[in-house]
């Protein structure tokens, strides 16, 4: 029932590349397609989960960092080198990605989460293209069952109530985490070489914490705006909300092209909600005001207060299962201070463990422990600009970021066996390809 990938040009998946989202065993219920299934639902098997899996976040081997690590310059910016399927903003890997279907629910670690041996040992089996085996390897089971928030207004779009969930579907979700880039990225902006000033525009454009580090007082930031190094929260959290975007895109394309390869039906949709997945999913949550969550002024948010019209909003804090933490972002409540968080991160690059210390042999240097001692870490007025930002933001928004939550989610994909008799009968014959018909014919063979 399954067909090999490898044997798929790159040319084809594009030219073929088709949201399908009509499954075996599904229905539409209304309408001019309205349609039923007369095929049992037969859903994926574990060799085609985990081909889309690898395609989506698998584990290749070490980014080559080439980059420039001379004063001024950087290089360094770079948080790791480990390397998968799809590109990470300053090698972060950011996003994680959930499976889940009427088997279970699963966490597919991020390249981080593995030991140095266990990493090795996972490129090796990709390079192989043991795929089944590292699908095994890497996932983390949360639940015996199938995990979806509700399908009602006000947390999805109408238009994908019909499909989404279905039996007999595979649903992947990347999530994204926002903390760990923040920081790398503020890190960067406040150091001597670039010194940018932040402000906040939902105070009076006042400094961001972060007046005592301006120019004007003797410090290294430009508050002078003729410099064209002032920012505000929100323009430097909306660019890298962009930036982080663009990992989670990978993601998607990176499952629909394999899903195209297999000859499996699939489509991205909405997943976009403040809390909905994440109370699914069992996530530690906090909650704070609707008010506050939307960075409302007190003159409005004390009377909402008052006439009992200020709900409380749930947002994610991380993911933990059996006393282990899975997903932990770099804000409290796991640490006990945003300064904390800061120094912790720092120390994740540049500690005695760090990327760019005792972790260098993780990379594909011939010289990484020599190279890695040359490439110096944040100054310390960086460190205490930072510091001073993260602190300033988490006191006044009560989250890190400010605004958004450690982890958000925004567009997930679903995959399924093609319904090949519902196209033959609204849509020309060539509308689907051969692999398609190839690959449902063979699931209804060996359902």
């Amino acid at each position: 029932m399954f067909l090999d990938p490898l044997k798929a040009t790159l040319f084809e998946v594009l030219l073929r590349r088709r949201s399908r989202r009509v499954g075996l065993g599904m229905s539409i219920p209304a309408g001019p397609f309205q349609y039923k299934s007369p095929h049992p639902l037969v859903p994926l098997t574990e060799e085609e989960e985990a081909a889309l899996a690898f395609a989506a976040c698998g584990v290749t081997g070490y980014a080559l960092a080439d980059l420039s690590y001379g004063p001024a310059e950087g290089g360094s910016m770079l948080v790791g080198r480990l390397g998968r399927t799809v590109a990470s903003p300053d090698a972060v890997n950011a996003v994680s990605v959930l499976v889940t279907n009427d088997r279970g629910t699963w966490l597919l670690k991020r390249p981080q989460d593995f030991t140095p041996a266990e990493f090795q040992e996972l490129v090796r089996l990709a390079q192989r293209g043991a795929l089944t085996d590292l699908y095994r390897r890497a996932r983390i089971q949360l639940s015996d069952r199938r995990t979806a928030p509700p399908l009602d207004p006000g947390y999805n779009f109408s238009i994908n109530r019909w499909s989404l969930y279905a039996p007999g579907t595979t649903y992947f979700l990347p999530i994204v985490e926002t903390t760990a880039l923040t920081i790398n990225a503020i890190l960067e902006l406040f150091s001597e070489a670039m010194g940018v000033f932040l402000r906040d525009e939902r105070a009076w454009f006042r400094p961001a914490g972060v007046a005592r580090f301006a120019r004007s007082r003797g410090g290294h930031l430009h508050d002078d705006p003729r410099d064209l190094r002032t920012a505000t929260i929100q323009m430097a959290e909306t660019a890298l909300l962009e930036s982080m975007a663009t990992e989670h895109g990978m993601v998607l394309q990176n499952l629909a092209l394999m899903a195209e390869a297999l000859g499996l039906g699939g489509f991205p949709n909405f997943a976009r909600h403040e809390f909905s997945w994440f109370q699914a999913l069992g996530f530690r949550l906090g909650s704070m005001p609707a008010t506050r969550y939307g960075g409302a002024p007190w003159f409005f948010s004390a009377p909402a207060r008052w006439l009992g019209k200020d709900p409380l909003v749930p947002y994610p804090l991380g993911l933990e299962k059996d006393n282990q933490v899975l997903l932990k972002p770099f804000c409290p409540p796991y640490y006990s201070s945003m300064e904390e968080a800061v120094r912790a991160f720092v120390e994740h690059k540049f500690g005695t463990s760090g990327a760019y210390r005792g972790g260098a042999q993780q990379s594909s240097w011939r010289e990484a422990d020599a190279s890695a001692a040359q490439i110096p870490g944040p100054s310390d007025a960086a460190v205490q600009g930072a510091i001073a930002y993260c602190d300033y933001v988490f006191r006044r928004y009560g989250r890190f970021p400010a605004y958004t939550a450690p982890f958000r989610t925004i567009i997930g994909f679903q995959v399924c066996h093609v319904e090949v008799d519902f196209y033959d009968r609204f849509y020309s014959h060539n509308v689907l390809p051969a692999a398609v018909r190839t690959c449902t014919e063979r699931a209804l063979q060996n359902p």
